[in-house]
């Protein structure tokens, strides 16, 4: 049994809203309240309070940029398979991102999305997972929230390297419509995941992956590092030779830019 986008493509319904506090927010309260729909997305002209990765804000000029979250039904995924939604993601926002400027954009893992060594987006996953006793439980939702700098050209001084399309291109876009183009590309992606073709996707993260086969300085704590990036592990791990080849968990570290 296969997740069921081929009967609730993603972006059915479409759901436009002009002002939220956090579209992730509002797909969860969806979600909690037994209103989701599989395929659901929510875009906002406007968030005061857009969620970014370990608590941070996501800020964005108002009418500006996609800001929109996009409700999935994982099943037949297992709770453990919960870092292949981000790889598919990741992976279709590259290749609608490359659509529109370029080879050189990248995926920084986990899942920002990176224009020469400038952020043009980023992903954050929240998922609704059914407790089962003292088991693992049942991935039951999850929504993934997407932001990506479209028009913007004025960035808070706080955030040290955002870039936008329109900075890359000189071209002005409508958010919108670039939104529902999106929704095609995560709806391609998503299917492959459910038809069980994660290994082509794992492999189109790698080849996309930031500063692959590269010297980057990391940081760990206060221990900042030099070590050369190998891949990304099938369970989320960044894979780094130094001195000996280590993997290291979402958190554990971060690059120094």
């Amino acid at each position: 049994m296969s997740l069921p986008s081929a009967a609730n493509p993603i972006g059915s319904p479409f759901v436009e809203l002009q002002s939220i506090d956090s579209t992730n927010k509002y797909a969860m309260t969806l979600v909690h309240e037994g209103m989701a729909q599989h395929g659901m997305a929510i875009f906002a002209y406007e968030q005061t309070a857009g969620k970014g990765q370990r608590g941070k804000t996501w800020k964005g000029e108002k009418g500006a940029n996609i800001a929109m979250s996009i409700i999935i039904k994982p099943y037949p995924l297992k709770v453990s398979d919960t870092f292949k939604l981000s790889v598919c993601a990741s992976v279709a926002i590259n290749k609608f991102l490359k659509k529109y400027i370029g080879d050189e954009t990248k995926i920084k893992w986990p899942n920002d999305m990176y224009w020469r060594d400038r952020k043009a987006g980023g992903i954050l996953i929240e998922n609704k997972i059914k407790s089962k006793g003292s088991g693992i439980g049942t991935w039951e939702w999850s929504v993934i929230g997407i932001g990506i700098n479209i028009n913007q050209t004025l960035f808070s001084p706080d955030l040290p390297n955002p870039v936008s399309i329109k900075q890359i291109t000189g071209k002005h876009f409508e958010p919108v419509d670039l939104a529902k183009e999106l929704c095609i590309f995560l709806d391609n992606k998503i299917q492959m995941l459910s038809s069980g073709k994660s290994d082509l996707l794992f492999e189109d993260y790698n080849l996309a992956l930031y500063k692959k086969d590269e010297s980057v300085k990391l940081k760990k704590g206060n221990l900042i590092f030099e070590a050369i990036i190998k891949g990304v592990t099938e369970t989320g791990q960044l894979i780094t030779q130094h001195s000996v080849e280590e993997e290291f968990d979402f958190g554990e570290i971060e690059f120094v830019l």
